[in-house]
Parts: C-alpha cells; sequence; structure tokens
C-alpha cells in the first residue's frame, strides 16, 4: 500500500497549541494527526437542509442562486456553526459549478438532482469543452471562500469541496442522476479514448478549483467522488485511480484533503492508494476494520448512519458510542456521518450529538487513552 501523502501544515494564525481550542485547531490538529483536546465533528450536508433558517432562505431564492451570491452562499456556511456548534464549515456549493466554467448548461431540478440538456457523448463533445481558471468560470466561488473565512476566524474550520471527476463525468454523460449510470459506463468500456479525454479535462477543472479554493482561504479540502461505488477494483484502478492520483498530488503541501465515496467498501484499499491523507467514510463498514484496511497513517472522517440520527436519542447515543469507541482514541478521528444529513433530521438532536461528541471524544484525543464511557 502506498504511503498517505504527508498532512499539509497547518495555515498560518491557526494555534494548534493548548487550549482553549477553537474547533479550526480541533480539526485541523486531528487531520495533521496531532494531539488534540477532543474529537472533532461536522456534518456533510449541514449547511442548509434541516435547518430552519436555511429553509426559510430558500422560499426566497433557489440553491444555484445562493450558491452564486457570495453573501449568500457564506451565511449559510455559517449557519450549522452558529446553530449546532460544528468544528468544521463546508462551503455552501454544488459540485455542479465548475461545469460553467466548462461551458455546459445544467439546471437543478428539485427531487432531480443535476439536469445536462446536451450531454457528452462522443469525442468533439469532449473537444468542445473549455478549461478555466476558477477565476473566470467561477469567481463568485472564490469570493464566497474568503467572505466566509472572514466571517468564521477561527470558531470552524473552513471546507471547500469539488466534486470528484468520475462523478462528474456521470452527470455529464448520462444527463441526470442514476442509480448506475450505464451510459457513463458504456461509455468507458466502448469508447476509452473519449472517456480518458474526459477525465483528463475534468481533473484539469478540479485540480485547478480546489487550488484556488486553498489560495482563497479554505482550510481544508473535500474531493466527494459520490458515485465511484458502481465500478469494480479493476475499473477503477485503470480509467480512475491515475486521474485522482493527479488531484491529490496537486494539492500536496496546500491544505489537508479527504476523499468520499459512498457504497465503496470494496474499493477501500484502492481508494487509499490514490494519494488522498484523509478518507471519509460510509456507515457501511465498521470504522476499525475500514481504518485498519487503508492505514492508520490516514486520518479517517465518519462514519454514523444518517438515518440513525432520526431516531430518539437513547438509539442515537449508543451508535455515536461505537463510532467513537471503533475510533480508539487515536489522534485523526474526524467525527461525521458517513453521508449527508437527511432533511428531516431535527437541528436539536444535531446539537446534542455535537456536544456529546465533544465530552465523550476528550479521553483519547491526546493518544495516550481510550476514550471513557460518557453518557
Amino acid at each position: 500500500m502506498a504511503p498517505a501523502d504527508p498532512p499539509a501544515a497547518p495555515p498560518a494564525g491557526c494555534d494548534l497549541g493548548s487550549g482553549p481550542w477553537s474547533g479550526a485547531a480541533r480539526l485541523l490538529a486531528a487531520c495533521a494527526h496531532r494531539p488534540h483536546d477532543t474529537t472533532p465533528v461536522w456534518f456533510m450536508r449541514q449547511a442548509g437542509r434541516s435547518l430552519p433558517a436555511y429553509r426559510r432562505l430558500r422560499e426566497r431564492h433557489d440553491l444555484l442562486a445562493i450558491a452564486r451570491t457570495p453573501e449568500l452562499a457564506a451565511a449559510v456556511t455559517r449557519m450549522p456553526v452558529d446553530a449546532l456548534g460544528v468544528d468544521g464549515a463546508v462551503l455552501f456549493s454544488d459540485i455542479t459549478l465548475p461545469l460553467l466554467g466548462l461551458g455546459v448548461p445544467f439546471e437543478i431540478r428539485p427531487g432531480v438532482g443535476p439536469v445536462v440538456a446536451d450531454p457528452i457523448r462522443t469525442a468533439a463533445d469532449v473537444a468542445r469543452l473549455r478549461v478555466v481558471d476558477p477565476e473566470e468560470g467561477t469567481p463568485f466561488v472564490l469570493e464566497a471562500v474568503r467572505q466566509a473565512r472572514a466571517d468564521l476566524g477561527d470558531r470552524a474550520a473552513l471546507i471547500g469541496f469539488a466534486g470528484g471527476p468520475f462523478t462528474l463525468a456521470c452527470y455529464l454523460v448520462d444527463g441526470r442522476g442514476s442509480r448506475d449510470f450505464p451510459r457513463t459506463r458504456g461509455l468507458m468500456h466502448a469508447e476509452p479514448a473519449t472517456f480518458a479525454a474526459l477525465m483528463a479535462v475534468l481533473t484539469d477543472t478540479t485540480c485547478r478549483y480546489l487550488r484556488a479554493q486553498a489560495g482563497a482561504g479554505a482550510q481544508a479540502v473535500q474531493l466527494f467522488e459520490s458515485w465511484v461505488g458502481i465500478l469494480g477494483a479493476a475499473d477503477f484502478d485503470r480509467h480512475v485511480a491515475p486521474h485522482l492520483t493527479r488531484i491529490f498530488r496537486s494539492l500536496r503541501g496546500r491544505v489537508p484533503a479527504i476523499l468520499f465515496a459512498t457504497g465503496a467498501a470494496h474499493l477501500l484499499r484502492p481508494l487509499a492508494q490514490v494519494g488522498s491523507p484523509g478518507l471519509s467514510l460510509d456507515w457501511r463498514v465498521p470504522l476499525d476494520d475500514a481504518w485498519a484496511a487503508v492505514g492508520h497513517d490516514r486520518f479517517v472522517q465518519g462514519n454514523l448512519d444518517p438515518a440513525v440520527c432520526l431516531a430518539p436519542w437513547a438509539v442515537v447515543r449508543p451508535a455515536a458510542r461505537d463510532v467513537l469507541d471503533r475510533a480508539g482514541g487515536r489522534p485523526g478521528h474526524i467525527f461525521n456521518l458517513g453521508h449527508g444529513v437527511d432533511p428531516a433530521t431535527d437541528p436539536d438532536r444535531l446539537r446534542q450529538l455535537v456536544e456529546w461528541v465533544h465530552r465523550a471524544g476528550r479521553a483519547g484525543a491526546d493518544g495516550t487513552a481510550a476514550a471513557q464511557p460518557v453518557r
């Protein structure tokens, strides 16, 4: 197994020393495998969905309008920090936004997701795509990063993100979401050169996009290669892994990076070999088994089943306890869900979970003792 890239140094001005610990210091220390006061926690899709303030905002603006308005995007990014007390604030955006710079029109339909009216199906279609710098293609994203970072200070680490090249290819080729993206996989097998050219364009775009977010102030980044779990190991190794390796190599020394894929337990070891220093785990594999499989030199994130948060606290607490127990008190664990927050989740339950993890995760966060029972 290839060694993980060394963690990026924490950004200037973020003290990782003795307490009182800020949320940003806590999360970045976990990314660097450094001792810290307690287990950091944030939730994927926390910026919106279940928060009443976000729902009120969505009554006046659609998702893309918020994402393309820096003041609104920064405000939504900050909402879960104010409401829940999380240690990480993921930028409010959408993985499809870099498609604007590529010259691909799309829309996000409620209940459907991204829809590309003119899908990419041929070599000529790929040749028409243009790669531009994010300052030209998505300047509003970078301004949202700058504003969110200024708003947050060190209360929470600002996490930028992008969609992985395979996941973006799935939407570009199939035209919309699918359970198994047959057109994308068909193009990959029938015209591997065309598919490779498309992946190269998307990889170049993603490298530029994530580096620009880091330059604007993102303190960590996450790559959502959400749909790669539909591939077998051989196809992943041939058609996707080299592109992911290029992305994480481009981020080396800039910011901590996290790779996320859902339904990809069969790809854990191949995913660990592409060079991401951090892996976000879904709930389908026990955290201790997954961490052992990918190597304890990597930091891990996860992995409570999001549906558990719909249950009473008497169910949530032991499930969260199990996640911490499996982490074993090692530095390098960020508590998160195995996927995004369900819209029906009560924000009070999430706030309660954050407070509990902060109490329960204190034992062992310094690497000297296992976590102790906390009720």
